[in-house]
């Protein structure tokens, strides 16, 4: 048990600290009331965790620990759903309601097709 933990735990670190530079790079390249950092995040960790579920499914290379570190741990760290419901409230409570609906949908319309794109990417490789 110890070992998940610290598998988990690690992929979160590393998950993390690349969420936020991802999340400096971006507010600095497109400074604006949509939060750019966070929405790149959440798409490229959908369509990252969609590559590994494919190769899990397809070649079973990953075993439970390394699904484990990469999937709950680097993908759970990177992916920030905590902070896109916060920044939808602060979008709203600042009455940015064109902002909040295309963060919304767009999250949510381009972080299922990229996991799905991520899978079928995979499926389609001749690896």
């Amino acid at each position: 048990m110890i070992k998940i933990l610290l598998l988990v735990g690690l992929g979160g670190f590393i998950g993390g600290i690349a969420r936020h530079l991802t999340t400096v790079a971006m507010t600095r390249l497109f400074p604006s009331a949509f939060p750019y950092g966070t929405f790149t995040a959440n798409m490229i960790g959908c369509f990252i965790i969609g590559v590994l579920y494919g190769l899990s499914e397809r070649f079973s290379w990953l075993t439970p620990p390394w699904r484990l570190f990469l999937m709950t741990g680097l993908c759970g760290g990177y992916t920030t759903f905590s902070s896109f419901a916060y920044e939808n409230i602060a979008l709203l409570q600042g009455t940015e309601y064109g902002t909040f609906a295309l963060y919304t949908l767009g999250s949510l319309s381009i972080g299922l097709l990229s996991v799905w794109g991520g899978m079928t990417l995979i499926k389609m490789a001749a690896i």
